[in-house]
């Protein structure tokens, strides 16, 4: 199997890419790889690397993508960049099976949807990055950031496209699914809130209804769904929080001799809650589900390790079918909602029916 990877993308491009590349080469033997970006400089990085020879394949791109630059102009204008090289590859080549970038996350978004384009059925793509809980599951937030503005359409198929996801990488039939809202409450929220839940509420999934900020770190949510605009401010906030908390630690330890010689003694356990934290080192970037083809954005500071987990994630997603998992599930919500119209057209036929009984009734009456 065959992925492509930006090689320039990111903080740390190409020395950390490109090791990540390596990594993953050397744990997966039937892989290679297409890195795109400037090939003298990255045949520099593998000169005295072995075991790559004959599995890596270099698409020379002398221009680089970066976060000034506007998303859409740039995927049309910058065609010699990375990136656009790197989607070029993924909508030409049948072999290859998705992509691996830690770049602008805008262009990111651009070039799948102006290049690969979204699955038939599915109203926008989204991104779902994992993070964990306070008890031993992890959780997925979508949409994070992909898509400001939104309407209960684009909710119901995060729902559905987050609910496959999950399921294929915790292998659980059925996670649980909450909607994003200032209250638990069903008929909280605005009017994006009311009406998504009324559809999440008769979607094919295993919906447990609204949930608040609070509870997204909970472990009793599997899939937390939300427009782009909360999901990236709830998704920042917590990163935030969770840095200052991880600062102050740090911060308290160093302060007292006392402390010091107790983090010794734990050790052990800062090295597990370091370890849980970094989650993304573990299960790679955030995904962008909804495209033809498979995407995964990177944090633009990732390193090697977060580069090689990135490519595991998308052999993994490859294998297990998640678009096709997608599809199916497009097409069961097709079906309930089909039977959905049926049912009220019958309802409809009968209360029609009823008001002609009592039409009738009347006028003997009379």
């Amino acid at each position: 199997m065959k992925i492509v990877v930006d090689a320039f993308g990111g903080d740390n491009a190409p020395l950390e890419i490109v090791e990540g590349c390596l990594m993953a080469l050397d744990k997966h033997k039937d892989l290679e790889l297409v890195l795109c970006g400037d090939e003298g400089k990255i045949n520099e990085i593998l000169k005295d690397k072995k075991g790559w020879q004959g599995r890596i394949e270099i698409s020379h791109a002398s221009d680089v993508i970066s976060n000034s630059d506007h998303p859409t102009e740039a995927i049309r204008k910058k065609k010699d960049s990375s990136l656009v090289r790197a989607f070029d590859i993924l909508k030409d080549r049948e072999d290859v099976i998705g992509l691996v970038s830690a770049g602008s996350t805008g262009a990111v978004l651009a070039g799948a949807i102006m290049k690969i384009g979204r699955i038939k059925g599915i109203s926008r793509p989204a991104l779902a990055p994992i993070l964990p809980t306070k008890k031993e599951s992890d959780v997925i937030i979508i949409d994070s950031g992909a898509n400001v503005d939104c309407k209960p359409i684009n909710l119901l198929h995060f729902a559905l496209m987050g609910s496959s996801y999950y399921s294929i990488i915790y292998n659980k039939p059925s996670p649980r699914v909450a909607l994003l809202n200032n209250g638990s409450e069903e008929g909280k929220g605005n009017e994006l809130a009311k009406e998504s839940f009324s559809l999440l509420k008769s979607a094919p999934i295993n919906f447990i209804g609204n949930k608040e900020g609070g509870d997204f770190m909970s472990g009793d949510v599997d899939v937390m769904v939300a427009d782009g605009f909360a999901g990236n401010a709830l998704l920042k906030g917590t990163e935030g929080a969770v840095g200052a908390v991880v600062s102050i630690l740090k911060k308290s330890i160093k302060s007292h001799f006392l402390s010091m010689l107790g983090a010794i003694f734990m050790k052990k356990t800062l090295k597990e809650l370091k370890n849980r934290i970094d989650i993304l080192s573990k299960h790679g970037g955030s995904p962008l589900l909804g495209c033809k083809k498979l995407v995964v954005k990177n944090h633009g500071s990732c390193k090697r390790l977060n580069i090689a987990s990135s490519i595991d994630q998308t052999i993994l997603l490859h294998q297990k079918q998640l678009n096709k998992k997608i599809e199916e599930a497009l097409s069961t919500l097709s079906s309930s909602e089909e039977e959905g119209t049926n049912n009220a057209i019958a309802s409809q036929k009968t209360q029609n029916m009823a008001k002609k009984s009592d039409n009738k009734e009347s006028a003997r009456g009379e």
